[in-house]
């Protein structure tokens, strides 16, 4: 065996690089400190002469005739490969398990990102962790983009030690190295155990943040404001079978059944005959903790579910079974097919561009970044303004979630819609957004906030002041009829008052109670997407309206 020397010059923290002790390493491995996994430097470069020149070349074992020599310098170079070999081997693992980024350790971060490149250093200026949903490729295209605004060049993504794990680097100007984002994708959990430890400085998560986990967080601020949590997206969770499957929609109910072991052959849901064969995400999963609080409603999973931790490798595996059926981020339906979903109280709708934007499909969910309300790190706040600004949500979009930049849509009305809602939306196009609000309050959720500002330069981009808007407020069923109607149009009158404050005032402002719900009223899910404020814009001038369309707005 042939070997290297090297010195590490990590002298703040590796005990190895203070004692300026040369390194061997094994030629073929990867030219990094076992101790701190910091790039190492060829001995004799730069380097006090204090070992001889030799010993930066390739060494060999020494012979008979040199040994003496050798051994009144140093010891033999086979018996140091093998101390140093098992000092990793041991080393290595106590790390792995006493220190952790999600399970890996800054040892193991280090080691993957010099891998690539063993002999040049790079600057760690990020750190994300958290769902595999968004951090398998949205996030790393993210970053891509973000270091490119920086006028970063040779950007590039460096696979990590498995397929969770990435690493995008680019050279920032003025920099004659990499700087290096960070992503370890082990489900939404990982984010706020990796914020709790300060091991990370963005948390990922597909699903909200539960109240137990925001309590552990308290000395960073609070998780659920605005200045801690950032909408990235939008996602629906499609349920997915294999396309040979003719079902074509599933109730909320017969999903449920299904997973959890209720009903096992598809002629239970008149599909065909057949076994069902369950394919669901892992625990840590958000899109696994969205789906259990959405569809399962405390029951467990059936035993006989197959379980992922890749959302790429559930869908290719429904994929090729004609029985078989998952639930998946909207991007990674590929070559399955989805099925519409409906519940109670509304009909049944599937995962599209238009019905995740409005949240009205019965499994759509948001995409959060979580944050310290005031972050050290410079590249936090930029990387979170990058990412909700119209270019980040042009490369959300772009990698099959939906944006929160607005459009115009045209959907088909529903026949029981009420004829007043009818008239007044005729020759109208609908926003790809509703304002929702918190449970029993005319308050606006956090994606409501920045939304504002969204619709206002979309409006200015049409050249409308506002005299084409129409707001229409929407109730849950919890409470009395007047109750309710009272409610949502006091929702839809505090819209209008802060488009009002951004110099946009509606033509017509409406509350419709608790009619046309999206969602069942059954579950608190159902109820917070029933309470919202659509937002619609007419094709014609008012004024060319009839005064039923017209209809003098504030009441």
């Amino acid at each position: 065996m042939t070997v290297q020397w090297g010195r590490c010059t990590n002298f703040k923290t590796c005990k190895d690089a203070k004692q300026r002790q040369p390194i061997p390493i094994p030629v073929g491995s990867a030219f990094v400190c076992p101790e701190c996994g910091g790039a190492l430097q060829h001995e004799g470069a730069d380097v006090p002469n204090e070992v001889p020149a030799a010993a930066s070349a390739a060494v060999p074992v020494a012979t008979p005739a040199t040994a003496p020599v050798a051994r009144a310098k140093r010891p033999s170079a086979a018996l140091v490969v093998a101390v140093a070999a098992l000092i990793v081997a041991v080393a290595v693992p106590l790390v792995l398990l006493t220190t952790g980024f999600a399970g890996i350790s800054t040892w193991g971060k280090l080691h993957s990102a010099a891998a690539p490149e063993p002999n040049s250093a790079q600057n760690i200026i990020l750190r994300m962790a958290g769902s595999n949903t968004i951090g398998d490729a949205l996030v790393p295209a993210l970053a891509e983009d973000f270091l490119k605004a920086q006028g970063a060049t040779n950007v590039r993504i460096v696979p990590g030690a498995n397929p969770q794990e990435k690493i995008v680097q680019g050279v920032l100007p003025g920099d004659g190295f990499p700087s290096a984002i960070e992503i370890a994708a082990h489900g939404s959990a990982t984010a706020f155990t990796a914020l709790a430890e300060k091991s990370c400085d963005i948390g990922m998560a597909s699903r909200r943040i539960k109240p137990d986990e925001a309590a552990k967080l308290m000395p960073m601020g609070d998780m659920t404001s605005p200045g801690n949590e950032h909408i990235l997206g939008l996602d629906g969770i499609a349920v997915i079978v294999n396309a040979s499957n003719p079902l074509s929609e599933l109730t909320k109910d017969e999903i449920k059944r299904i997973f959890t072991g209720g009903v096992g052959d598809w002629s239970q849901v008149g599909a065909g005959h057949g076994a069902i064969t369950i394919y669901a995400r892992d625990d840590k999963s958000g899109t696994f903790d969205s789906f259990k609080s959405m569809v399962l409603a405390g029951m467990p999973l059936a035993g006989s579910a197959r379980r992922f931790e890749d959302s790429n490798a559930l869908s290719d595996a429904v994929t090729g079974d004609p029985n078989g059926i998952g639930f998946i981020g909207l991007p990674f339906v590929h070559n399955a097919k989805a099925v519409a979903v409906s519940e109670k109280g509304a009909g049944a709708l599937k995962p599209t561009r238009l019905t995740v934007a409005t949240e009205d499909y019965a499994l759509s969910r948001r995409l959060y970044l979580y944050t310290p309300a005031t972050a050290r790190n410079k590249f936090t706040r930029m990387f979170v303004e990058f990412a909700l600004s119209k270019q980040g949500q042009d490369v959300v979009a772009a990698n099959g979630f939906v944006a929160q930049n607005v459009e115009l849509e045209s959907p088909a009305v529903a026949e029981e819609a009420p004829d007043e809602y009818k008239q007044l939306i005729r020759n109208a196009e609908r926003l790809s957004l509703d304002f929702r609000f918190q449970a029993g309050k005319a308050e606006q959720d956090n994606k409501a906030l920045a939304d504002l500002d969204r619709v206002v330069s979309l409006i200015a981009d049409r050249g409308s002041a506002g005299g084409r808007i129409l707001l229409f407020g929407f109730a849950d069923s919890t409470g009395a009829p007047e109750v309710n109607q009272a409610l949502s149009l006091n929702r839809a009158r505090l819209i209008a008052d802060q488009l009002i404050q951004r110099g946009i005032k509606p033509a017509v402002v409406r509350g419709f109670g608790s009619e046309l719900p999206v969602a069942s009223n059954d579950t608190d899910e159902g109820r917070e997407k029933n309470r919202r404020v659509e937002i619609w814009m007419k094709r014609i001038s008012i004024a060319a309206a009839t005064p039923a369309e017209a209809g003098q707005s504030q009441e």
